[in-house]
């Protein structure tokens, strides 16, 4: 066993390094298998030799993101998790690069910054190119990220309107069951994007901006003839789009305009899974140059930690029986 010592100057950056009543001390140990000890500005860290080494790594990594992040910031189980994972695949982190992408929403106060490295490559991919393709497990922030861009962009005077739009595709459940007209049907399937409107911004702002055509969320066959400029388009649940419909709606896109796109294709509804309009576009669209591709993977979870787990069971799964 080797002991190391790792001193902080600034109490509060260790205090914050520690975590309230030293929960961060107690998920690096859970994590590494090292053992942790607090002596006021000083962290006693007793481990083998190779683990200790990666305690260190993570413990200045956290100080880092500290120094660049606002003062109420708080690492979760997540953000450590994640964190010692990327150390250990050798991933570069830049605690700098992830807080230069953060998005504020001037109107509600809102500042959402990305919490891994694929999503801080998606925010960039969205900046940088007129269409953005992006594939992995839900809770990814696949979806959340390309509102939060998206009402940036309008509050920004970087995009006139913004238009949500995903397949209402039956996953099990028959919609001639559901009460209700067409719209009164759809709706549910629209859910996912109005949520995350509605943690952005005020109900009443977004209810607004929707009375005005500001914000459009439609099922994709509503988008059929129609020629989109100037808009920021998000296109979810991509998955479940046909290649016909696919084709259909990547040619909406008119000047100005900027297209998300995002989808899970191990969750595919369709009949005819290898149909599916998201595989068939990733397949064929790969070589130009405007159009970017993010994959993201479970270690990208950002919901409860049991989600990446399941996902992993899936996977095993899956694998399994090819």
């Amino acid at each position: 066993m080797v002991e190391r010592t790792f001193e902080i100057d600034d109490s509060s950056l260790c205090r914050r390094i520690c975590g309230f009543r030293d929960r961060n001390i107690k998920a690096i140990e859970k994590i590494l298998d090292v053992s942790i000890i607090p002596r006021g500005n000083t962290l006693i860290v007793t481990s083998p030799r190779e683990q200790g080494e990666k305690a260190m790594r993570l413990l200045h990594l956290m100080g880092d993101y500290l120094v660049v992040k606002d003062g109420t910031f708080e690492f979760d189980d997540f953000d450590i998790k994640y964190l010692a994972a990327s150390l250990d695949r050798g991933t570069v982190v830049s605690a700098k690069d992830i807080e230069r992408l953060k998005i504020v929403i001037p109107e509600s106060g809102r500042s959402i910054a990305p919490r891994t490295v694929n999503q801080a490559n998606y925010i960039t991919a969205i900046h940088r190119n007129p269409v953005t393709f992006s594939y992995g497990p839900a809770g990814t922030g696949k979806t959340y990220l390309a509102v939060a861009v998206a009402l940036s962009y309008h509050l920004s005077g970087k995009a006139e309107r913004i238009i949500l739009t995903r397949p209402a595709v039956e996953a099990g459940e028959n919609l001639g069951f559901l009460p209700g007209d067409l719209i009164q049907k759809i709706n549910p399937y629209l859910r996912p994007l109005y949520d995350a409107l509605f943690d952005l911004l005020p109900f009443e702002r977004i209810s607004g901006m929707m009375e005005k055509n500001i914000i459009e969320v439609a099922p994709l066959a509503y988008m059929r003839g129609r020629t989109l400029n100037r808009a920021f388009i998000i296109l979810d649940e991509a998955q479940n789009t046909t290649v016909s419909q696919m084709k259909m709606f990547l040619t909406r896109m008119g000047n100005n305009s900027k297209i998300v796109i995002s989808g899970d294709i191990t969750q595919i509804d369709l009949d005819k899974p290898k149909k599916s309009g998201l595989l068939h576009a990733m397949k064929i669209l790969k070589g130009i140059d405007e159009i970017g591709f993010i994959e993201f993977a479970k270690e990208d979870i950002c919901r409860h930690p049991i989600v990446e787990k399941i996902v992993a069971a899936y996977e095993r799964h899956t694998k399994s029986e090819a």
